[in-house]
């Protein structure tokens, strides 16, 4: 590997960054935050749908690449090692709110409806661009109806555009169950889109 260079860190690749934070270059280790950061927080704001969380669940990951870093190998993607990280700690997260909240949501009687997200100032919106907000939130709803494992990876194929190789490293499932999930999650989420558009759902 070449000498690391301040003026090229934009031009080395993932896994040449991570050997030189081994080394002890920091900035190779800036460099992969401000990379990744957006994707990263895109990624697992999808997966919780709870800004707060993803926040913080953005700032665990990188912690956890900081203080991790000797593990890593360079036979591995550096994507799909953050990746890893990344999923492991939103599981953990989403299973102990669901613990936590699983009495509260047994006891409210309440139309569930009441808990969707509002669009505020709709009425001076142009009607594509509502029509397109809707479908968003359309499609936000459906993906936060899935099972865990059929939204995680289809949320890394579609929407983080991973191959199905990756997703497998990431998931730690056989690249035959990552492509039958994807499917069904997709299968899951028109079906859901349609029963919304059927039933009248307002958002």
């Amino acid at each position: 590997m070449s000498t690391f260079s301040v003026a090229s860190v934009a031009n080395y690749s993932d896994e040449d960054l991570m050997e030189f934070f081994q080394d002890g270059k920091e900035l190779a280790f800036n460099e992969l935050v401000k990379r990744y950061q957006d994707r990263l927080h895109n990624f697992l704001y999808r997966y919780t749908h709870d800004h707060h969380d993803c926040e913080d669940l953005v700032q665990e990951t990188f912690l956890r690449v900081h203080k991790s870093k000797q593990s890593y190998e360079r036979i591995a993607k550096f994507s799909t090692w953050m990746y890893t990280i990344a999923l492991n700690l939103a599981k953990s997260l989403y299973k102990k709110k669901q613990r936590m909240h699983k009495v509260s949501i047994h006891k409210d009687d309440s139309n569930p409806d009441d808990f969707e997200m509002k669009i505020e100032d709709t009425k001076i919106l142009p009607d594509q661009v509502l029509h397109e907000k809707l479908s968003l939130e359309k499609l936000e709803k459906a993906l936060m109806s899935l099972q865990d494992e059929f939204r995680e990876v289809v949320i890394l194929r579609d929407l983080q555009q991973m191959t199905y190789e990756e997703i497998s490293e990431i998931t730690g499932v056989p690249m035959g169950t990552v492509k039958s999930r994807i499917n069904r999650g997709r299968a899951q989420i028109a079906a859901l889109i349609e029963n919304y558009v059927d039933l009248g759902t307002s958002f």
